[in-house]
């Protein structure tokens, strides 16, 4: 025996015969976790409610919400009964195509798990001898090797020699496949054809400047003026402009105002210092509201008492007025001590001389420009149409809400924006490389083999403690899973903001497709074939079978499937038990709150802590279709039932969750109007087509190889229909059909009344209602009035406040 080699080759019996406790200790320590978070948030949900409601007192259209009981459990058939009108109306498109998502997939599991429990499984168990209640395989690829997850092995149905050759009830994989892919497909367009009637009626019921602004980009030089810009446009005889609003390069006056905030903060922090630590007041804060920290509203649920809030340690007259050190002279040898509060404020005076000069100076244009037509008709005939014969220049997009340009970035040429994706493509290239080494540990956890042959003995210590080893080898690699899975994507998200994208709308579909091709090829397709192989030969050896023979692919798939289910399912049940709740229960905004706190010098500092934690669809929304695409692929195989029932009830629980979270408790930028909707089908159609290989994988590993070819119009029907969605539906959930335009009615769709909508969202989108900058595009640093000075005064007078 090789002394490398696994010393008892009996260890994969052994551990199979285990299988179920290791399942029901990852179901109590979820199940333990999950409601102690979910426990500790009913008790804290009204006693800190600057966090938990920070929506409901912020947002117009959520303070209509009704409000929520103060009881510990009074509040869930509240939520619950909340329709999905009052979603729309109060949170947005984004946040209702989100929510339809979840909704879509409670639809499918549904259907799935009854034909699973009642047709697939009954008939598992009269061709394989599988018990009812079975654990999937965890080692090789023989469907017949199930494991009771509640009985022991001398309960099992012993399996009749006869039964095992008849391989006949492989055509029920064949027919659910069909029935699988087709409700799937029905579903996707129901959902799809409400989501777009009801955009389609919002949206064209009302013309804002959004609606009718268009975004031109590629303008020659010779047209880089309003004047020439408008004179276009009103030249292809489409319709009236209203303005033009042409893009310059702002990039040293952004600077400077970043200069100024940061010294400001510096002067904040001198006469905290010198008027002693002191806490500001806390109010709601309104999207558009200005915050004023010294005012007197109160909050009965702030995470600081009263007295503390109202506490002032110090006077200024048993204070110093603090100092700052300045180096001057040759190679700043010299130092000197003066006055930091007049330094601050001196250097604050000439940065205020300067913005103001810089505000009324001529920049250099750019060849982008916003233009805003007479009529949103107008508008949509521009951005559905090719303005230009010449490939790349005055092209026409539809253009984001003024408050969610990013300005910096209209000032970046189409070139360098070009260099910036390509740089960030390849990086993420390298990345995914780094990735699939690093999951080759983590990926070894769930072989007993590759942990004796990394660390002899270990095994058989792990064998004498079955607990421990069940940590271990279950519970762990689905934590430090889940934990990868919640870390990476704010790598990815900071990449996402470096390609010089001119919309948060733009930046934040990037993410949600960056964090999805992370989570899907990283942690599914590459983990999956990592999980598979026991050595690192073998790994490779996958790797060339399936370069070397597309058909290898479908066997690969069909191998590493069958022998991780059990990993899935308890990666499932982690997330959908044990962690969700934890995002009820804000748990990173909560744990760090008291680190933020130490640090907090000024009240601007403090009234920053009162902002609501920000909900990111491009976050959470790429590891949920994970698992909705786990669900699907393994939908027909013998392990299905277990799959879909903790599938089902972690999208009833997430749900539930995130609609908590985004009416009540969380803000969420509304950018994009439930464009990502397309992307969550694209998705789904990427499960159906791994499904339907994996099928004609696994019926090809049974020999079972006319049915597998009967699959290929399956999959050809799957690929049709997702080029005839993409030109059908796509389009209309980008563009405003112009038969929609002022006419909402026309689709019978019952609008609420006007009093029920947030005009700070305007019907789903975000706009800036700021009388200085509202409902303009406009650079937000050339118009808006400089940042006060915020210091509280002490109670005997001394130095007023800007």
């Amino acid at each position: 025996m090789s002394p490398n080699g696994p010393k008892n080759p009996s260890w994969n019996d052994q551990f199979k015969s285990t299988n179920q406790r290791d399942f029901k200790v990852q179901l109590v320590i979820s199940v333990v976790f999950g409601l102690s978070a979910f426990l500790s948030f009913c008790i804290l949900r009204p006693k800190w409610t600057s966090l938990y409601h920070a929506r409901k007192k912020q947002s117009g259209a959520a303070s209509r919400l009704p409000e929520l009981p103060n009881t510990l459990f009074g509040w869930i058939p509240v939520l619950y009964s909340i329709s999905r009108e009052e979603v729309l109306a109060s949170a947005g498109l984004d946040a209702f195509a989100f929510l339809t998502f979840f909704r879509y997939a409670i639809k499918y599991l549904s259907v799935t798990l009854f034909f699973s429990l009642t047709i697939i499984l009954p008939v598992n168990w009269k061709f394989t001898g599988q018990p009812p209640l079975f654990y999937p395989p965890i080692n090789g690829t023989d469907p017949d090797n199930g494991l009771d997850i509640f009985f022991d092995d001398k309960s099992k149905k012993p399996k009749s020699p006869t039964l095992e050759k008849d391989n006949s009830y492989l055509w029920m994989y064949v027919v659910f496949a069909y029935f699988f892919t087709f409700v799937a497909i029905y579903l996707l367009i129901v959902e799809t054809a409400a989501l777009i009637r009801i955009r389609q009626a919002y949206l064209g019921s009302q013309s804002t400047i959004t609606d009718r602004t268009l975004r031109l980009s590629g303008i020659p030089e010779e047209m880089r003026s309003e004047e020439a810009i408008k004179a276009f446009i009103e030249g292809l005889e489409i319709g009236k402009v209203d303005s033009v609003m042409l893009c310059k390069n702002w990039r040293t006056l952004d600077n400077l105002m970043s200069k100024r905030m940061a010294c400001l903060r510096k002067l904040e922090e001198a006469w905290a210092a010198h008027l002693g630590h002191q806490h500001a007041f806390r109010q709601p804060r309104g999207r558009n509201r200005r915050a004023n920290p010294l005012g007197d509203d109160r909050e009965n649920g702030a995470l600081l008492s009263r007295s503390e809030i109202e506490e002032v340690h110090a006077t200024a007259a048993d204070r110093p007025r603090p100092t700052i050190t300045l180096r001057y002279g040759f190679l700043n040898m010299y130092t000197k001590k003066i006055d930091a509060i007049d330094y601050w404020e001196e250097k604050l005076r000439m940065l205020d001389e300067r913005i103001h000069t810089l505000r009324e100076a001529d920049f250099k244009p750019t060849p982008l420009a916003f233009v805003t037509m007479e009529s949103t008709a107008s508008c949509q005939m521009a951005v559905q149409a090719i303005l230009d014969p010449i490939p790349g220049q005055l092209l026409a997009s539809l253009a984001p809400p003024p408050a969610d340009v990013v300005w910096k970035n209209t000032y970046l040429s189409r070139n360098h924006r070009m260099i910036r994706s390509w740089t960030i493509m390849i990086l993420i290239g390298l990345l995914t490389i780094f990735w699939a080494a690093a999951l080759a540990p983590l990926a070894g956890l769930l072989s007993i083999e590759v942990i004796d042959k990394v660390l002899p003995g270990l095994a058989a210590a792990l064998e004498e403690h079955e607990i421990i080893r069940s940590l271990v080898q279950t519970g762990l690699p689905t934590l430090l899973f889940s934990l990868l899975a919640l870390a990476v994507p704010y790598l990815y998200d900071w990449l996402a903001n470096q390609q010089g994208m001119v919309s948060q709308g733009d930046v934040e579909l990037s993410v949600i497709s960056k964090n999805f091709f992370f989570t899907f090829f990283n942690l599914f397709i590459v983990f999956t074939i990592w999980g598979s192989a026991s050595t690192f030969y073998e790994f490779w050896q996958d790797l060339q079978d399936i370069l070397r023979d597309t058909a290898g692919i479908a066997y690969a798939v069909a191998k590493a499937l069958e022998q991780l289910s059990p990993f899935y399912i308890n990666l499932i049940v982690l997330q959908g038990f044990g962690l969700f709740p934890f995002r009820l229960l804000e748990f990173g905004s909560v744990a760090l709150y008291p680190f933020y706190l130490i640090t907090a010098k000024t009240p601007r500092d403090y009234a920053e802590l009162a902002k609501p934690p920000i909900f990111s669809y491009g976050f959470y929304l790429p590891q949920t279709m994970l698992i909705f695409i786990i669900c699907i692929v393994y939908s027909v195989l013998p392990s299905s039932w277990m799959i879909t029932l903790f599938g089902l009830i972690y999208f009833l629980i997430g749900g539930f969750i995130y609609k908590y979270q985004l009416l009540y408790a969380m803000e969420h930028r509304q950018h994009s109007t439930g464009r990502a909707w397309p992307m969550i089908c694209d998705r789904i159609v990427t499960g159906l087509i791994l499904f339907q290989v994996a099928m004609t994988g696994i019926l090809a590993l049974r020999g079972a190889l006319t049915a597998s070819l009967l699959l290929s119009p399956l999959l050809a029907i799957t690929v049709w229909f997702t080029l005839y969605f993409h030109r059908t539906y796509v389009p209309l959930m980008k563009f405003i059909a112009l038969r929609s335009i002022d006419r909402g009615n026309i689709l019978d769709l019952p609008t609420p009344p006007e009093s029920t909508w947030d005009r700070d969202t305007d019907y789903g989108r975000h706009v800036d209602t700021d009388p200085e900058t509202g409902l303009r595009y406009i650079n937000p640093n050339l118009v808006r009035p400089l940042e006060p000075l915020w210091v509280r005064q002490p109670a005997h007078g001394g130095s007023q406040s800007r």
